[in-house]
């Protein structure tokens, strides 16, 4: 794996205080924020793969937990969209109004339930958020509101994850942004087999790339 690399931070918001991984390469072109899915955290060591993937291909990176550790020990919030959404848009605010952070154009990396949370914020933000990439994602818990989303949307499934391709073909035909859904062949829902999560990252460098200058 590759090692990280980042600046460990806090994040306050009103009446609470969200752990957070920040990293900033130099001449960084955009900040992608990470939203993981249920029962992961900042240091899920996926997402760090991606992340450092990010930043060598010139791209901040933000990796928060999305639940404080009083409202992690409640098993049902971890599945609560809802919830989840607003802590992304309010991180999302307080990452525009920092000093080293605020001229980025903003994209999202979402993985499993978090690709929720990341699309109906994005369809919040409207045109503020340059670009959304789903890893194993569930578009579909926010089906109806798919088609508020405008940035572009890459979702990116493992071939041998047959019922999470349906969900997502599914979610693909209601996006009406610029959009691309890749299968990665002889992958899982995880993408744990060799070399499969560096082509995830690859492919959500080059979208973000493209997308966020």
């Amino acid at each position: 794996m590759i090692k990280e690399e980042y600046i460990p931070i806090e994040i306050k918001l009103d009446g609470l205080s969200l752990k957070g991984n920040l990293s900033i390469p130099e001449n960084a072109i955009g900040m992608v924020i990470f939203s993981h899915g249920s029962g992961s955290s900042r240091l899920s060591p996926r997402n760090n793969y991606v992340a450092k993937v990010l930043n060598e291909k010139g791209l901040a990176t933000l990796l928060f937990d999305l639940l404080t550790e009083d409202e992690d020990r409640i098993y049902e919030n971890r599945f609560n969209i809802d919830l989840i959404t607003m802590r992304l848009i309010d991180v999302t605010q307080w990452v525009q109004n920092q000093k080293e952070s605020k001229e980025f154009v903003i994209g999202y990396f979402g993985a499993s339930t978090g690709a929720a949370s990341a699309l109906r914020a994005a369809a919040f933000y409207k045109n503020d958020i340059g670009a959304v990439v789903s890893r194993g994602g569930r578009p579909d818990l926010i089906m109806q509101e798919l088609n508020k989303v405008t940035a572009p949307t890459l979702l990116i499934v493992g071939g041998w994850d047959h019922q999470v391709i349906q969900l997502n073909e599914k979610a693909y035909s209601e996006l009406k942004c610029p959009r691309k859904l890749e299968v990665v062949p002889e992958a899982s829902h995880l993408f744990e087999e060799s070399g499969k999560l560096q082509q995830v990252a690859d492919m959500a460098a080059e979208w973000f790339n493209k997308w966020l200058q």
